[in-house]
């Protein structure tokens, strides 16, 4: 076995009086693909931190073979100091690295270099760090939530080059998808300790059950067995002295045993608070449009939710996924067509900017509203502190203010605030961001049991495909395409993944590249083949016939009743359109290729 390029052992860290690490191990071999995973606040942003040499462990030994590199991806980088994200990229390069790996990672990024580091947003900033990060080709990658605040088109990219790189991956992700595709051993923080399992985080929850029933048996033997003792010392027969103080030190000790074991964190109680039932039709959409300038949102859309639906919006960063639940909520109006919005309707809205959440108010008053020490769920009274307590907060955190909570906690209390209010008609807007696993899972099951109509957007394919009935994707200039079932399903309707979004289809990036290709192949100053000859002639007309079945397949498909009169029908036509589609790009590059190369060669 090989030795480990990096390893902790038995590190330990307290903070503020309390440990937050007590003894942790972890070992990273050439190649190894590893996620560390535990609930909010157990401590593995700390680890990942004592692992890059970020911070110093208080005792325990950290270990790093010479000569290997290591580069690390916080949760929140910071570019300030830098004159763009050019330069910030190019500070992490070594003295071997190239200079045209930064480049190229910024391009499929898509960012040009020159953006100024204070006027990015979120994503972009991320972006620019895993360009940072990842330009390099590092030994060991120490990656903290590199997809946060990533669209799909952008996970599903991160995806496959983590796949290409011969790097040593340790990945914290609340998102399951991403660490089952990447991983292939998990280690557990919990309670201050590591726990290692030599198998990927799809066979991770089933194990970590199991460990928690174990300890949770072992807990009930030693209940027992303090019953046991401490009836022989109330009614047992008197012995000798001697072992009449062994008895009693021994059930001392288990008392102490008991005492000082840390329990497993507690769960979150999700109930969301129902109002009456709405009327069946709860949203229809007829002809929407709506534009910025000469940038088309919505085109034309059609659609009806119906009461019980899940509708799940998907598309990248930009494509208007929020003005559009915007429109159909009734909060922005369309630039034309009619959206109805149906009778009976109490909606709770969950908004990803946190914007919900005013910052002077503490945690209780924020739940309340104020003036009151009582919250209504369902009908029932419940006291603010015992609400606190079903979303992890702890009494002494009531008069906290909002402005001091963790980005988890912030998370946390919208989604208590927003679970508080009746409704029968949920918008979430990135629900799980910042949620732990744990939480997550107690959401899509609190999801299921409810009664009403969700409409949501999330990057998390995963919940997607847990919660979502049908998924309304965009097809990019203001097309917005409904397949249903969850994202998983979408993709094998679909026949290809959001990336294909992500990156110019313009016909003017197809012939700067077959340009490329036909210049590399003129230096040898040949001829065109027989072969070639033909092709050139054949394909304007295949090109043409493609474009036609293409256009009717657009036609068949704009039909938004399509599917739920001829559900085969639609399938059918989704794969045809992604194969037409595919050979038509195909067909245009080799046309392009050729013409250029002739060209050239006739010059």
């Amino acid at each position: 076995m090989a030795p480990p390029i990096l390893a902790l052992q038995a590190v330990g860290l307290t903070l503020g009086g309390k440990p937050l690490i007590e003894s942790a191990d972890f070992s990273v071999e050439r190649g190894d693909r590893l996620c560390l995973v535990g609930r909010n606040g157990s401590g593995k942003s700390t680890l990942l931190k004592i692992a890059a040499g970020e911070i110093e462990a208080d005792h325990g030994v950290r270990f790093l073979q010479p000569n290997v590199t290591v580069r690390y991806l916080p949760q929140e980088p910071d570019l300030s100091g830098f004159e763009s994200v050019h330069d910030y990229v190019m500070a992490g390069l070594g003295p071997q690295d190239s200079d045209y790996r930064a480049s190229y990672l910024l391009d499929q990024l898509g960012l040009t270099g020159a953006e100024k580091p204070a006027s990015l947003s979120g994503g972009e900033s991320r972006r620019a760090a895993l360009a940072r990060t990842l330009a390099p080709e590092p030994d060991v990658l120490l990656l903290d939530e590199p997809t946060n605040h990533l669209d799909l088109p952008a996970i599903e990219w991160l995806e496959g080059e983590l796949k290409s790189l011969r790097s040593a991956l340790v990945i914290i992700s609340h998102d399951r998808r991403f660490l089952q595709n990447l991983s292939r051993a998990t280690v557990w923080l919990d309670r201050g300790i590591t726990r290692r399992l030599d198998r990927g985080f799809g066979e991770f929850e089933a194990w970590r059950d199991a460990v928690l029933e174990e300890e949770e048996r072992d807990a009930h033997k030693l209940d027992r067995k303090i019953v046991a003792e401490e009836h022989w010392v109330r009614y047992g027969v008197t012995g000798r002295r001697k072992r009449n103080v062994r008895r009693m030190a021994g059930l001392a000790d288990l008392r102490a045993s008991k005492i000082d074991a840390r329990k497993s964190v507690g769960d979150v109680k999700m109930v969301a608070a129902e109002g009456k039932t709405s009327g069946r039709l709860v949203v229809e959409a007829d002809e929407i449009s709506k534009s910025f300038g000469d940038r088309p949102i919505v085109k034309d859309l059609s659609l009806r939710l119906l009461r019980g639906d899940r509708l799940a919006l998907v598309g990248p960063n930009g494509a208007g996924k929020t003005t559009l639940i915007n429109l159909l909520t009734g909060e922005l109006p369309p630039d034309s067509g009619r959206v109805k919005l149906g009778m009976s309707l109490e909606m709770a809205n969950l908004d990803q900017r946190r914007s919900a959440l005013d910052s002077s108010m503490t945690l209780a008053d924020t739940l309340t509203g104020g003036g009151s020490d009582w919250v209504e769920i369902n009908g029932e009274r419940k006291h603010v502190i015992g609400y606190m307590r079903d979303f992890l907060f702890m009494p002494e955190q009531a008069r906290t203010p909002t402005s001091k909570l963790s980005g988890g906690e912030r998370a946390r209390l919208l989604l208590a605030r927003a679970l508080a209010q009746p409704s029968n008609f949920l918008v979430l807007d990135e629900p799980t961001n910042d949620l732990d696993l744990e939480t997550l899972d107690l959401l899509q099951e609190m999801l299921g049991d409810y009664q009403g109509t969700i409409l949501l957007v999330s990057h998390d394919r995963d919940f997607l495909d847990r919660v979502a009935s049908s998924v309304l994707v965009s097809e990019g200039e203001g097309r917005w395409i409904e397949y249903a079932g969850g994202y998983s399903d979408m993709l094998s309707q679909r026949g290809f993944g959001l990336g294909e979004l992500a990156k110019p289809k313009s016909f003017e990036k197809k012939a700067a590249k077959a340009a490329a290709v036909a210049a590399a192949r003129v230096e040898s100053k040949r001829r065109l083949s027989f072969k070639e000859k033909h092709a050139l002639e054949a394909l304007p007309a295949a090109i043409d016939k493609l474009r036609a079945t293409a256009a009717k397949l657009h036609e068949i498909l704009d039909d938004h009743g399509l599917f739920a009169r001829d559900p085969k029908r639609f399938a059918d036509a989704s794969a045809l359109l992604a194969k037409t589609e595919g050979e038509l790009s195909a067909a245009e590059d080799q046309w392009l290729e050729l013409e250029l190369l002739r060209e050239e060669i006739g010059a």
